[in-house]
């Protein structure tokens, strides 16, 4: 993929990507209870691992380490987690 067109979908103001959650670090701040999401982007094989903090609402119930998910994006920051759906194959 082209600089310009990583910085793009890195960027992006409203989508979503498939990634590949490597850790939940549960966080809690003032008593309020939020995750960091170690994740790696699935179409990037030796892409880097990046950190999210979400609240546990937006992160779909089941969610584990290892498990294939879908990120939902929002001026470029992670606004939920959801379990992805298996590709056919």
């Amino acid at each position: 993929m082209a600089p310009a067109n990583r910085a793009c979908r890195l960027n992006m103001l409203k989508g979503s990507r498939d990634a590949i959650v490597h850790r939940l670090q549960p966080v809690s701040i003032h008593g309020q209870l939020s995750y960091d999401v170690h994740y790696k982007f699935e179409d990037e094989a030796d892409g880097q691992v990046r950190i999210a903090r979400v609240g546990g609402e937006a992160i779909a119930p089941g969610v584990q380490e290892g498990d294939r998910v879908r990120l939902d994006f929002l001026v470029g920051v992670v606004t939920a987690v959801h379990k992805a759906h298996l590709k056919p194959g």
